[in-house]
């Protein structure tokens, strides 16, 4: 028997792992009526993104439920982590082909795995017939004045990332079958397949950048063009140093410059990309003594635009930046 958009939604997203991820006072109404309420914290400012993921342009046709599942919340969260927030709930507008039981019960357990490890409640949505399309919307807060936005980079500020750069390029040549360096080890496979499909968001990380950076937002598109964001928003130059950006073992099996392409282009990171004074230098050394593998990979200057050092002196970034919504293939 077909499944109407209440029984699917009582069926498999209507469940304590994604109904109580987390305990969440924030929560005062959740599934089930028109519209969820929250009860945000005294002195906090809420915190919104909307993400949407589309079949064919955002993830390959026929992938792993469960890892799409995970995936689309995962990225969604991270922007949260962008904004130096910690999560309040998140809303899902799936639209299906069709209600393929299987097909729902690993997707809905996948979006289970991402919202326990983010801690966060699904708080409503909405359920359509159409062509697979995910949207996930995430709230959060943040104390009053002390989100972290793209604009406040100024010159003398260093240029720091949260993690390694590349490996979710490479982690969706694997997911797509690409011809693999030969000796890559399956250790070196298996980290790169999770590391695009289950990403995850350094809230953390963003949580311990309130107060202390300037500017700062999530590796999504790639390091310049993200890089290139917060230049603009700030009406300043970054300058990037290309020897010094952090690669994880995973990737070396690569020729040097796919790696560097990967790095600097490859987006999917989801990882913090954020300036921070000089003056805070030393809280590099805490957050990473803390787990958080966080590292200098250049400066502010005067300027604008984005520059990349590759040992020979700096240069304008030369050719597309990094992953582009709506770019035509044949550009």
């Amino acid at each position: 028997m077909a499944l109407d958009e209440f029984d699917l939604i009582a069926r498999y997203f209507r469940t304590a792992r994604l109904e109580r991820a987390v305990d969440a006072s924030a929560t005062v109404l959740g599934i089930g009526d028109d519209a969820a309420v929250l009860q945000a914290a005294a002195g906090q400012q809420l915190v919104i993104s909307t993400d949407t993921l589309v079949e064919g342009v955002h993830f390959p046709k026929d992938c792993p439920a469960a890892e799409l599942g995970y995936r689309a919340l995962a990225v969604a969260v991270s922007d949260l982590a962008a904004m130096a927030a910690s999560p309040l709930g998140f809303t899902l507008a799936l639209s299906l082909p069709q209600a393929t039981p299987g097909w729902l019960q690993a997707f809905s357990s996948g979006l289970a795995d991402a919202a326990r490890d983010a801690g966060i409640n699904l708080i409503g949505g909405d359920t359509t017939r159409g062509p697979l399309n995910i949207g996930v919307t995430v709230l959060g807060q943040v104390p009053a004045g002390q989100a972290l936005t793209r604009s406040g980079a100024r010159p003398g500020d260093l240029l720091c990332v949260g993690g390694s750069l590349g490996d979710g390029a490479a982690g969706l040549e694997i997911v797509l079958g690409k011809p693999l360096p030969a000796g890559l080890p399956m250790a070196a496979q298996d980290y790169l397949h999770r590391r695009f499909w289950r990403p995850l968001p350094q809230l953390a990380l963003g949580q311990l950048l309130r107060g202390v950076a300037t500017a700062g937002l999530d590796i999504s598109d790639g390091l310049l063009a993200d890089a290139g964001h917060i230049a603009s928003a700030s009406g300043v130059r970054l300058l990037i140093n290309g020897p010094q950006l952090p690669m994880s073992d995973a990737l070396r099996s690569w020729s040097e410059r796919q790696q560097l392409d990967w790095m600097l282009r490859g987006g999917d990171d989801y990882v913090l990309l954020f300036t921070l004074p000089r003056a805070a230098r030393s809280q590099l050394e805490r957050w990473r003594a803390a787990g958080h593998a966080v590292c200098v990979i250049g400066e502010v200057q005067g300027g604008q635009g984005v520059q990349l050092d590759l040992g020979l002196g700096p240069k304008p970034i030369d050719g597309p930046a990094g992953y582009q919504h709506f770019r035509s293939t044949d550009d």
